[in-house]
């Protein structure tokens, strides 16, 4: 046990002995109620510690992200809650969550995450139009230069800020086909080079 743990033990053995000081001295005259409602505090205590410390063995399972290999060329994408696919590219430094979209023909960027990776909407041009179900909308071309996922450099990839309301960036066929195969088994998405 290090420093630190041994630091953080101390605390909670102290904070444990307060707070029982406390429900001992203001229940004394009913110490079963009392006694009742301190071991539901204790019960409470221990779940919230159980649940900090087995988060980072269960958080895979409740929240799945994607996995890359580049040794075989394939990345997995598991499907989430809402039933869709999303994957995160790595553009100049910067992590950045699109949704897979095979309805999209290219790549588009919210104006949130166009800022992000270092684009200002203001001095951008918007003279394409793209179709949307909110209606139409104009774009601007952008061309991203340091493009990743996991351990695959991208290259250059060209897409467009969406100039209207736009939640997650899209990520459309201009970028899926760069893939030479495109597979959905049950609840994952796979794409191999």
């Amino acid at each position: 046990m290090s420093g630190d743990d041994t630091g953080q033990l101390i605390y909670l053995i102290l904070l444990g002995v307060v707070v029982g000081s406390y429900f001992f001295v203001s229940g004394r005259k009913n110490l079963g109620e009392t006694a009742r409602a301190a071991s539901l505090w204790v019960f409470i205590f221990i779940g919230v510690i159980v649940a900090y410390g087995l988060w980072s063995d269960v958080k895979d399972t409740v929240m799945p992200r994607q996995a890359v290999s580049t040794e075989t060329g394939l990345i997995e994408v598991p499907r989430r809650t809402d039933g869709h696919f999303y994957m995160t590219l790595q553009i100049n430094d910067v992590p950045v969550e699109f949704v897979v979209d095979t309805g999209a023909t290219e790549v588009v960027l919210s104006e949130q995450d166009a800022m992000r990776v270092g684009f200002d909407p203001e001095t951008l041009i918007y003279t394409g139009r793209a179709s949307t179900a909110n209606g139409e909308v104009r774009t601007a071309r952008v061309r991203l230069e340091d493009v990743s996922v996991g351990g695959f450099d991208e290259g250059v990839l060209r897409a467009s800020v969406n100039e209207g309301e736009l939640r997650t960036s899209l990520l459309g066929m201009t970028y899926l086909q760069r893939f030479e195969r495109i597979e959905i088994r049950g609840d994952r998405l796979i794409l191999e080079r």
